[in-house]
This record gives C-alpha cells, sequence and structure tokens, in this order.
C-alpha cells in the first residue's frame, strides 16, 4: 500500500472520532481546533502537528479540514507569534493527496525554515477534500480562502493563548496564488478576528478563462484543465461528458486519482496527458459555454482591496501560468489603487518559481510585519 494512502487512512482512523460530530453541529465556530498530532521529523527546532480544524462548506456548512502547522523554537515574543499562512500548488483533487500525508511536506512549503528562523508560525491548511472525505474543490476560490483564514485561527487555537498575535501574511504558489488571492478577498468580511498584513503570491492562477485554453498546447496545462473539469463536475454538478469526448474521460479520472507531490510525479503525468490532444475537447472555448462560463468568471480572483499589499512573482518562461495573465492582473491592481511589489524573474519556468522567490517574498513580508510602508512598482516597465 502506497505510503500516502495509508497516512491517509490512519489520519482518518486516528482523528474520527471528532470528525463526524463536527460535521454534524454547528456550535464549534470557524477556526476551531478539532485535533491535532505530532508529525515526525520537523525542521530542526521547530514542533510540527498535522492538525484537523472547523472550516465553511460552500453551502455554508460546517465542514473539517486538515493541515500542518509548524511552530519555531524559543521565546515568545511580546504580543505572540506573526503567523504566515502557506497555500499550496496543485497537489492533487482527491483525499489521499493532503500535503499533511506527504513525505516531501516540508520541502514543499517554500522558504520553511526561512520563516521559522524568523519566528513565524507556518499554517499549511491542505484545502477541502485533501485528507479528509469528499472532493476536493479545485481552483474554487471561496473554498480555497476560507480554508487559509480558518488554517490561521486553528494556528493562534494550537500554540494558546498569547502564543500567537492576530497579525498574518499568506504566501502561496500557482493555485496557492489563486488561494492567497482570494484569501484577501474574503479576509475582513470572513474573518474580522484577524489581520492581513499582506499578500504575496507566485505565479497565481488568475484569469482562468485565458489560462486553460491558451494551456492546453501543454501537459501541464492539460492536467490543469482535466482537474477542474473532474472536480466541477461533482462540486458544481456540472458533468464533463457536456465538454469532453467519451474517449477522454478515462484519462481524466486517471489524472484526478494521482497525486503531484514531486518532480517525478509531473513527468508521470506526462504519458497519460499525451492522450488528451486538444481535440479531447467539444468545445471550442470553455468560457462560451454555461455553466462554466458563469463559474470561471465567479473563480477568477478580481482586484484586492487597496488597503492590503500585494507582492506577485512571475517566472518569465513560465508556460502554465503565463506572464502576459500575470502582467495583465498586476494591471488591474494597479489600477485599483494596490500597493504592488511585482517581481519578474528571468529564465524560470512555473515550477521554480516558488522556490526562487521565496528569499524576497519573505523579505516583504517581513516589512508588512514591522508596519514599513509598502513598496510599489505600479507604472514601471
Amino acid at each position: 500500500m502506497p505510503s500516502r494512502v495509508l497516512g491517509a487512512i490512519l489520519l482518518l482512523i486516528g482523528l474520527a472520532a471528532d470528525y463526524p460530530a463536527e460535521a454534524k453541529g454547528t456550535r464549534s465556530p470557524p477556526g476551531t481546533l478539532l485535533d491535532s498530532q505530532p508529525l515526525p521529523n520537523a525542521p530542526a527546532g521547530a514542533a510540527a502537528y498535522r492538525v484537523l480544524y472547523r472550516s465553511t462548506g460552500m453551502r455554508g456548512e460546517p465542514i473539517a479540514v486538515s493541515g500542518a502547522i509548524i511552530v519555531p523554537a524559543g521565546p515568545i515574543p511580546p504580543g505572540g507569534r506573526k503567523i504566515v499562512a502557506w497555500a499550496h500548488p496543485t497537489t492533487g483533487v482527491v483525499d489521499k493527496c493532503a500535503p499533511s500525508l506527504a513525505r516531501v511536506l516540508y520541502r514543499s512549503i517554500q522558504g520553511l525554515n526561512d520563516m521559522l528562523e524568523r519566528g513565524y508560525i507556518v499554517a499549511a491548511t491542505d484545502y477541502p477534500g485533501l485528507g479528509t472525505p469528499g472532493v476536493h474543490p479545485y481552483l474554487v476560490g471561496v473554498s480555497e480562502g476560507r480554508a487559509v483564514l480558518d488554517s490561521v485561527r486553528a494556528a493562534r487555537k494550537l500554540v494558546g493563548s498569547g502564543g500567537a498575535a492576530n497579525a498574518f501574511a499568506v504566501w502561496g504558489h500557482s493555485q496557492g496564488g489563486h488561494a492567497a488571492l482570494f484569501t484577501g478577498l474574503l479576509a475582513r468580511s470572513y474573518a474580522p478576528d484577524l489581520s492581513l498584513v499582506g499578500v504575496a503570491a507566485a505565479a497565481p492562477a488568475t484569469e482562468l478563462a485565458t489560462l486553460m485554453m491558451a494551456d492546453l498546447d501543454t501537459s501541464g496545462g492539460k492536467n490543469l484543465t482535466a482537474m477542474t473539469l473532474w472536480s466541477w463536475s461533482q462540486v458544481y454538478g456540472a458533468p464533463m461528458t457536456k465538454v469532453v469526448t467519451p474517449d477522454a474521460v478515462p484519462v481524466i479520472n486517471q489524472l484526478a486519482n494521482d497525486c503531484i507531490e514531486t518532480i517525478f510525479d509531473v513527468l508521470e503525468r506526462r504519458g497519460p496527458s499525451k492522450a488528451l490532444d486538444r481535440s479531447f475537447l467539444t468545445v471550442d472555448n470553455l468560457a462560451q459555454r454555461e455553466p462554466r462560463r458563469s463559474l470561471l468568471a465567479r473563480n477568477t480572483p478580481g482586484p484586492l482591496p487597496p488597503r492590503i499589499p500585494i507582492f506577485l512573482a512571475q517566472g518569465s518562461i513560465d508556460d502554465l501560468v503565463l506572464p502576459r495573465v500575470t502582467l495583465d492582473y498586476r494591471a488591474k491592481l494597479c489600477r485599483a489603487g494596490s500597493r504592488v511589489e511585482f517581481d519578474l524573474v528571468p529564465g524560470v519556468g512555473h515550477l521554480s518559481i516558488a522556490k526562487d522567490a521565496a528569499p524576497a517574498a519573505l523579505d516583504w513580508i517581513a516589512d508588512r510585519f514591522a508596519g514599513e510602508p509598502a513598496p510599489s512598482n505600479c507604472g514601471a516597465d
């Protein structure tokens, strides 16, 4: 039995006593810590926990979400430790694909050691449906954003009164960049008890309709589109059989049930992806057909409130999240009055941008925690 599957089974058995009551009950507020288990092999001087916490489902119902919380050693500063919420990139769309179950968990959180050395608590949600029963609402902004915000609340509960401040930043890559932006959009209305100091996103998925159709000539793009169609067919009741060929359905099902943990998993998915050429769709443009047109628009992040500063990183040779799409989103933010620090990294593609941008992103986050005025290169070429 693969270690990831065994880990998922053990997690669900270990926390089963809490999950059914939480799923049915409404008494505990979002962010309530339902249970926690120590995680092995934590970074030196830190303690790590796999957690289960309360969040809110797509219909407003109480749900349980899993994740990991990593706490640095050392004395707690006055006012408590600051928190960075890590929003992970695509790992899959089924429960066994939770990052908190992965053997590469710590390596997958870009900048983790730097964050711990700075004294930050790191809250890393799995998102709903990864590590817990149910389908993962892939690239569903409200679902991701709520899970991120509630992971910060859960981290504060884990360390106890006075252990953590209510100030936090969010840092995410790819799907996690999408989640980070929706965290910014939802923060004030969903979590007024928290103070979001800034949003940092590397190669975020923004204009979904453009990205999905532009990327269909690449393996990664086919994967993104396939997983979105598979997930949305279940969470939104939008059957993928309406827009894909019958021959493509078993291939999409196969891709949906495989996880992406390392670069080797990405390479292994190229085989099934080759079976999906551009003609696997029966429509010319997904955004021209309802309900997908409305769903793509609903899950495309708009400009954030200007009070929230933003750091955007983009690799210049990214062929999955295209540089022009991120540049267009940056322009929208700038027109809306946001303070945007944009970092275009030459010669870097999609898989490496979060690693390469992490030092700059974390320096930027440190300045936000320190209350420094947010920089902006809006208007620069």
